[in-house]
C-alpha cells in the first residue's frame, strides 16, 4: 500500500453491539475497494479481521483489528472493535487513534446497549459520528424501527441520507435523499435505479427534513433564504455544509445497507471519505513534558516533532511484539530512533508495517495521521508515545475501566510459576484492562478481568501463545480472626530429656481492641519474673502465632497482648523457649475464648439509569450490602453508594450487567473489616478445615 499524504487520511473506528454486523460489514468494504474477493469467512473459518483462533472459534470479534482501504485516491484505517462489554477496553485505548466513529446497528434488534456505552466514550472526546443501520436483508429487519430509535436514544440531529427499497428479503436498494435518485444491487452490481413510486412521498417528506437540518447547521444564511424562496438546492451546495456539520458533531448521519450482501458499501464510502473529516481536522492532541511537566499540544504535521500515540499491542508468534500506533504529528521513518516518552528509554525502529488483520506490509513512512505498525520493541506497550527525544512529550493516554472480576489461577504444572509469571507480565502489556494480584495473605495469584468470557479468552491465550495452562482454585478471601473478650492463659514449654533443656513459661492477657487498631504488646512484668532479654521473645511468638491463625489459618488483628507473669531457668531458658511459650500461650488463650472472624467490607459506589434504582437497592441488600447514599447525577442516571462484604461482590461485575442490561457500572475500593456473622464464620472455618484435611 502506497503512502497517503495526511489530508487524503480517514480514520474510522468502527464499532456497535455484539452480532450487529461490524466485522461483516468491514470484510464487504474490503471487497468493495478489491482489497478481498469475497465476504464472509474463508475455509479455515477466519475473515480478515477476526482471525485469533478464539475469534474463529467463538465467531465473535474479540480485539480491535486494524483494516485499511484505498477509495477515490483516500486512504481509509478502518478500526474493527469487539462489540461485548468485556472487551470494552479495546475500544477504549482506540478511541484516541480515530478522527471519527462509525456505529453499526443491526436493523433487527436495533440500538443496543454497547452503542450507548460507546457513544457516550465518543462524545467525551468530541468525535464526529455517524450510524449504519445493517442486515436489512433479514428477517424482522426494520429500517423506520431502528431509525426510530436511534433518533429516541440519540436526539434529532441524527437524520437518515438513503432510504432503503423493498424489506428484508426483499432488500434491494436505496434512495439517496439529497440526491433523490435511486440505485439497486441486483445481484451484487450497483446500477442506477428509478425511485419506487411507493416511496415517492416519504422521499420527498424526509429530503425536505434533512435539507432543513443541513440549512439549520450551515453558515451561509443565504442558503436558508433560498430554501425559504422555494429556489431548488442542488446536492453539491449542500454537501459542504452537511460534511462540516458532521465533523462539528452537531449531525449524526444514518445510513442503511447490508453487509453480508455489500449493499449501500460504496455509499458509505462516500461518507467515510467526503463527509468525515481528517486528521488535520482532529482536535489537538494534548499531552505533557516527561515527568509530569509543562503542558504540550501537537497537531497532525508532516513537518512537526514525531509524536505516535500507541493504541494497541499484540504478540505475533513469528515476529513477536508488534505495536500499532498513530502518528500524530510529524512522520515516522524505518531504521531510527525513537524515545518512548512514558520510559525515558530510546526505542530502535526497524521495518514500519501496516497491517490488513494479521496480514503486513512493510512502507518506507507513516506521516502525520496515518496509522502504522512497528515490530520488536523492547519497552513499549499501549498508552505509550513514542516521540522525538530533542522535543519529547507524554500524549494524554483514556483511563481504563478497571477489571472488577478477580480469578484466583495457578499454574497446572508445578514448577510453572516463574513462567507463569512472564506470561501474565505479557498478557497485562497487551491488554491494559487486565490486572494481576499476588496476595501475600492468601498466597494466590488472582487474575482481574471485566467479566467472564475476558478471564475465559485470557486463560486460553496463556495455553496457546506463551505455552502456559492454568487452573482456576477457588478464591480465598482475606478474612481476619480476632477475640470478642478478655481472656487470660498461659503458655508452658519445658523440656528437660537430657543435655541442654528448653524452659519458658508465661502468663498473658488478652483483650479486644476497636476495629482497626491492630496489635498492641504491653510489658507488664515486675520483680523479674521473666527476664528483660526474653520479653521481646514472648511478644515474637505472639505474633508468629497470629500471624498463622489461631481458628481458621488467618492472622488475628485488633487485639492488646499483656505479659503479665512467668518463670525462667538461669540455664534452659532461651530466646526460641519464650517464643515457643508466647505463641503456645495465646493459642491456649484462643481454646478457651470467644473467637471470631472479621470480613472485609468495601465501599461500592454504582451508576446507573434511573430505571433501575429499585431492581439495584434490592440486590445490595440481598448481599448483606447497607447504602449510605443515593444521589442522582443527571441524563437520567443514579449514583448509589453502598457498604457490601467483599463475600458478595466476587460476581457483582456479572450480576450488574445482567441486571442492568449492560447499563450499569460500578467501582469498589476497600473500606474496613466487620465481624462475620456467626453461621457464615462457621462455614468458612468448616470450608477450611476440609481443604486441610484434603
Amino acid at each position: 500500500m502506497k503512502s497517503y499524504p495526511t489530508d487524503r487520511v480517514r480514520n474510522v473506528l468502527v464499532v456497535g453491539h455484539g452480532g450487529s454486523g461490524k466485522t461483516t460489514l468491514v470484510e464487504a468494504l474490503l471487497h468493495a475497494t478489491g482489497a478481498t474477493t469475497r465476504i464472509g469467512r474463508v475455509e479455515d473459518g477466519t475473515t480478515v479481521t477476526d482471525f485469533e483462533p478464539e475469534e474463529t472459534r467463538k465467531h465473535i470479534s474479540v480485539s480491535l483489528a486494524l483494516a485499511p482501504v484505498e477509495h477515490d485516491g483516500f486512504k481509509v484505517n478502518l478500526l474493527d472493535a469487539p462489540g461485548y462489554a468485556d472487551f470494552v477496553g479495546e475500544v477504549r485505548a482506540a478511541l484516541p487513534a480515530a478522527d471519527a466513529v462509525l456505529f453499526v446497528v443491526s436493523g433487527v434488534e436495533g440500538v443496543e446497549t454497547q452503542t450507548e456505552v460507546v457513544w457516550t466514550m465518543a462524545e467525551e472526546l468530541g468525535l464526529p459520528r455517524a450510524f449504519f443501520v445493517n442486515k436489512l436483508d433479514r428477517d424482522r429487519a426494520s429500517f423506520r424501527r431502528s431509525l426510530g430509535q436511534i433518533q429516541a436514544t440519540f436526539g434529532k440531529g441524527a437524520p437518515p441520507l438513503y432510504l432503503p427499497v423493498g424489506e428484508e428479503q426483499e432488500f434491494g436498494g436505496l434512495v439517496g435523499l439529497l440526491s433523490g435518485k435511486a440505485v439497486g444491487y441486483a445481484g451484487g452490481a450497483r446500477s442506477d435505479a428509478d425511485v419506487p413510486a411507493d416511496l415517492a412521498d416519504e422521499v420527498e417528506d424526509l429530503r425536505s427534513q434533512l435539507i432543513e437540518s443541513i440549512i439549520q447547521e450551515s453558515e451561509d444564511e443565504g442558503l436558508m433564504d433560498r430554501y425559504l424562496e422555494g429556489q431548488p438546492i442542488a446536492p453539491e451546495d449542500l454537501i459542504p455544509d452537511l460534511g462540516k456539520a458532521v465533523a462539528a458533531g452537531r449531525l449524526f448521519p444514518v445510513l442503511a445497507g447490508s453487509g453480508a450482501k455489500g449493499i449501500g458499501t460504496l455509499e458509505l464510502l462516500e461518507i467515510l471519505t467526503q463527509g468525515f473529516p481528517g486528521p488535520a481536522e482532529h482536535r489537538p492532541y494534548e499531552g505533557a513534558a516527561p515527568g509530569g511537566g509543562k503542558r504540550a499540544t501537537r497537531r497532525a504535521d508532516p513537518d512537526g516533532p514525531l509524536a505516535a500515540y500507541v493504541f494497541k499491542t499484540v504478540s505475533d508468534p513469528y515476529v513477536g511484539r508488534i505495536n500499532l500506533f498513530r502518528v500524530v504529528s510529524g512522520t515516522f521513518r524505518p531504521d531510527s530512533t525513537a524515545l518512548n516518552a512514558n520510559h525515558g528509554r530510546e526505542e530502535r525502529i526497524g521495518h514500519l508495517l501496516t497491517l490488513r488483520g494479521k496480514h503486513q506490509e512493510s512502507v518506507d513512512r507513516v506521516v502525520a495521521g496515518d496509522i502504522g505498525a512497528v515490530a520488536k520493541l523492547v519497552d513499549t506497550s499501549t498508552g505509550d508515545t513514542l516521540c522525538d527525544k530533542a522535543d519529547p512529550v507524554v500524549l494524554d493516554a483514556p483511563a481504563m475501566p478497571d477489571p472488577l472480576l478477580p480469578v484466583a489461577i495457578a499454574p497446572k504444572s508445578k514448577g510453572d510459576e516463574e513462567k507463569l509469571s512472564t506470561a501474565l507480565a505479557r498478557a497485562v502489556a497487551e491488554d491494559l484492562t487486565l490486572r494481576v494480584d499476588r496476595n501475600a495473605e492468601t498466597r494466590q495469584t488472582v487474575l482481574w478481568g471485566m467479566g467472564e468470557n475476558h478471564v475465559e479468552l485470557t486463560l486460553e491465550r496463556l495455553k496457546r501463545k506463551y505455552g502456559v495452562e492454568v487452573t482456576t482454585v477457588p478464591l480465598r478471601l482475606p478474612y481476619k480472626e480476632t477475640f470478642r473478650a478478655p481472656v487470660k492463659a498461659m503458655g508452658r514449654h519445658v523440656k528437660q530429656s537430657g543435655g541442654h533443656g528448653q524452659y519458658g513459661i508465661c502468663h498473658i492477657e488478652v483483650e479486644p481492641l476497636p476495629r482497626g487498631e491492630g496489635f498492641e504488646f504491653v510489658d507488664k512484668i515486675y520483680g523479674g519474673s521473666v527476664p528483660h532479654q526474653f520479653i521481646p521473645s514472648v511478644e515474637k511468638g505472639v505474633r508468629k502465632a497470629m500471624d498463622d491463625g489461631l481458628v481458621a489459618g488467618y492472622p488475628v488483628v485488633d487485639v492488646r497482648v499483656r505479659l503479665v507473669d512467668g518463670k525462667y531457668h538461669s540455664v534452659d531458658s532461651s530466646d526460641m523457649a519464650f517464643q515457643i511459650a508466647g505463641a503456645m500461650a495465646l493459642k491456649e488463650a484462643a481454646a478457651s475464648a470467644d473467637m471470631t472472624l472479621l470480613e472485609p467490607i468495601l465501599e461500592v459506589e454504582v451508576l446507573i439509569p434511573d430505571a433501575f434504582v429499585g431492581d439495584v437497592l434490592g440486590d445490595l441488600s440481598s448481599r448483606r450490602g447497607r447504602v449510605v447514599g443515593t444521589d442522582p447525577v443527571g441524563t437520567g442516571r443514579t449514583l448509589v453508594r453502598a457498604h457490601v462484604p467483599e463475600s458478595e461482590a466476587v460476581r457483582y461485575a456479572i450480576d450488574l450487567r445482567s441486571m442492568t442490561h449492560g447499563r450499569g457500572s460500578f467501582s469498589r475500593r476497600f473500606a474496613h473489616y466487620e465481624e462475620l456473622p456467626a453461621n457464615l464464620a462457621q462455614r468458612v472455618i468448616e470450608q477450611v478445615k476440609e481443604a486441610r484435611a484434603g
